[in-house]
């Protein structure tokens, strides 16, 4: 009897490893096409970024939503904190909820400043956004994607952190709690470096 019972747990757990190396190798090929995708995306956002760090960034001139104007130049010696984003971008919108008190807050009264730029859309759609989520910290139009153009050509949000010498320190794509930590600690740098 004994006998009988050690045979049938062996055949158990033989039928029981025989299903999780099955389970493995089924998915052994979709880690590698997902570890694939991921290297194709970060290779489309790092071939999509115009300016990289160490680079010099471009001046730009957006309209602000009060109707003043904005340039880069007009910044300089401050640490820059240029966000390109969209209303109608889920990651954009996440980011958004942050930035009043995570950055804006932090770093007041001191050498930086946030410029948040709309990207692609027209002054209404922005302000009736803006209102609806109640942000208070200035925010640009760029809607046919002049400043943009010169930064990027494709994904959002994006954030180019400029040094008082005018030079790209860092840039992000996309939103997630880690990346916007890494950018905050990376802000705090950038102001401490002299």
């Amino acid at each position: 009897m004994a006998t009988k019972r050690n045979g049938t747990t062996r055949l158990v757990v033989l039928a029981v490893l025989a299903i999780v190396v099955g389970v493995i190798i089924w998915l052994l090929p979709t880690a590698q096409a997902q570890n694939n995708q991921q290297q194709d995306m970060d290779a489309a956002i790092v071939n999509s970024t115009l300016i990289k760090v160490g680079d010099k960034a471009p001046d730009f001139t957006v309209e602000m939503l009060d109707g003043s104007k904005l340039s880069l130049s007009s910044l300089k010696g401050k640490v820059v904190l240029v966000n390109f984003w969209a209303t109608w971008c889920p990651p954009c919108r996440e980011e958004l909820k942050y930035v009043q008190k995570d950055i804006v807050d932090r770093f007041a009264g001191r050498d930086f400043a946030f410029v948040a730029i709309s990207r692609g859309e027209a002054r209404a759609k922005v302000e009736a956004f803006v209102k609806e989520h109640g942000y208070k910290f200035p925010i640009a139009l760029d809607p046919q994607q002049t400043a943009y153009k010169l930064f990027a050509s494709n994904y959002i949000p994006r954030n180019f952190l400029i040094n008082r010498e005018g030079k790209v320190a860092f840039y992000g794509v996309g939103y997630d709690a880690k990346e916007f930590k890494h950018l905050i600690s990376e802000i705090e740098k950038t102001l401490n470096s002299k």
